[in-house]
């Protein structure tokens, strides 16, 4: 973005903030949505990361190179809001819960059968691999929460996490 659309983007000039939008909201919403898996939660935590980027964008004086990886990291951190919250409330999302048949923008039949196959290779690692991947990967707990949650050391979460990640390679590779 230029220095003048940029300065334009601080004032919160509605042409320059929906060019922004327009430029960004479906690489943000995928990558949301792939976290969440539920439209309406990730078309929530999307609204809330352009308000909150372009309240950032306002208050700083730095310019912003990358917005699509700027709003990447604003919306992970509203993720990470969330996932506490929810830790502490102590309710968990299964990863049977995941409807890969739910569509998201423009989703296809290749996106739904790629879910699909991940499922079906998450369901062949044991349990605790499993639960591992789903802590750390899919809802982006650190190792030392996904060590509290589980009961084990910080060094098993990850042996786990690296055999659970390998295995899964494995099995996908032979999927395709």
């Amino acid at each position: 973005m230029e220095e003048k659309e940029f300065a334009k983007l601080q004032e919160g000039d509605r042409e320059s903030v929906e060019k922004l939008f327009a430029s960004t909201w479906k690489d943000i919403y995928r990558f949301i949505y792939y976290k969440v898996q539920n439209r309406e939660e990730a078309e929530d935590i999307t609204q809330e990361t352009y308000v909150r980027a372009l309240d950032h964008i306002r208050r700083s004086d730095k310019k912003i190179e990358k917005h699509v990886d700027f709003l990447k990291t604003v919306s992970l951190n509203i993720l990470r809001d969330r996932w506490r919250k929810r830790s502490r409330r102590g309710t968990m999302v299964g990863i049977e819960s995941i409807d890969p048949t739910e569509t998201a923008v423009e989703d296809s039949s290749d996106i739904v059968s790629q879910r699909e196959l991940i499922r079906n290779a998450l369901d062949r690692l044991s349990e605790e691999q499993r639960k591992v991947i789903e802590l750390r990967i899919i809802k982006g707990y650190s190792t030392a929460e996904t060590a509290k949650i589980m009961n084990k050391k910080e060094g098993t979460i990850r042996v786990l996490q690296y055999r659970g990640l390998k295995a899964l390679a494995e099995l996908l590779k032979n999927s395709v």
